[in-house]
């Protein structure tokens, strides 16, 4: 759609098709996927951008502190100050590190989407606020803001644009861990959080 920002490649949704053209092998997948994280989490706390694992990434954090091995995305959120932040002052910055994972130099992208503003769920095409891309490979970590429900009956209701809700207790004050070796923050119900989004199995269950 002509109102969508970010496009994804036409070759897999999980690459930027301005920087590849074809998938990574399974098996250095997760190589770059680390290197990737520890970049942007790195760059973000130089910046002082308050952001957190979430989702599908904060599973992975629950069993072993590492990216599951069939992940093939990084899941992280921001507060709404922080994406206004990275957008009013380091849009369309490019991050060049050194012997990242052995991989030698390597710059990334971030990229803050210009709809970030619209709230609203109807804006159902802009639903990513930002972006972390390597620009290398063209694989990407997709940034989602958590706002103010304004409008929720129950107070200190956030939300994000893909329609995930949240109270400000589960998320607030973040907790400060490990991820894949590097210093990470994680919500504070983060117990919570995973049972309501996997269920109850997803933290007992050893077989996937």
């Amino acid at each position: 759609p002509a109102e969508k920002y970010f496009h994804e490649s036409t070759f897999d949704g999980h690459y930027d098709g301005r920087f590849a053209d074809r998938t990574l092998p399974p098996e250095s997948r997760n190589m770059h996927l680390r290197a990737l994280l520890r970049t942007y989490l790195a760059t973000m706390h130089a910046l002082g951008a308050e952001t957190w694992l979430m989702h599908g990434s904060l599973l992975g954090w629950w069993w072993n502190r590492r990216i599951m091995p069939w992940d093939s995305d990084i899941d992280v959120q921001v507060s709404e100050p922080a994406l206004a932040f990275l957008a009013a002052h380091h849009n369309m910055s490019v991050h060049a590190f050194q012997d990242v994972e052995w991989l030698g130099g390597r710059e990334y992208l971030l990229e803050i989407n210009p709809h970030w503003k619209n709230g609203s769920y109807a804006d159902k095409h802009n639903v990513i606020d930002g972006r972390w891309i390597d620009m290398r490979t063209g694989l990407y970590i997709d940034i989602t803001s958590v706002r103010w429900n304004q409008s929720s009956p129950v107070p200190g209701t956030l939300y994000c644009k893909d329609r995930h809700h949240y109270l400000t207790r589960q998320i607030f004050p973040l907790r400060m861990s490990v991820f894949e070796g590097v210093p990470a923050k994680i919500p504070y119900a983060y117990q919570e959080l995973l049972a309501e989004e996997y269920g109850d199995g997803s933290l007992v269950r050893t077989v996937y």
